[in-house]
């Protein structure tokens, strides 16, 4: 069986790899102001729901929210932990 004639100029050039450079990733991490502002929500959701618990009767702007007070305090405590998905 007679066998096929291969040429330099038959192989494909876009199988050969031309470039091995590798690719730089940032490995800079989170900055500190997103680091802080994330664990500043956090803690201000805590301090709203512990203060409404200890002293919501007594402060005039908390009795009126009644209620909203734990949708404050949990949504901020929410929004820190969803940020959390950003830190590296």
């Amino acid at each position: 069986m007679p066998k096929a004639k291969i040429t330099k100029s038959s192989i494909p050039t876009s199988t050969t790899p031309t470039n091995r450079t590798p690719v730089k990733i940032n490995t800079g991490g989170t900055p500190l102001w997103y680091k802080i502002l994330m664990f500043g929500f956090m803690l201000l959701g805590l301090v709203w729901l512990v203060v409404n618990y200890l002293a919501g009767d007594q402060i005039p702007f908390m009795l009126e929210l009644g209620a909203w007070n734990y949708g404050i305090g949990f949504g901020l405590f929410v929004i820190g932990l969803l940020m959390t998905m950003g830190w590296r």
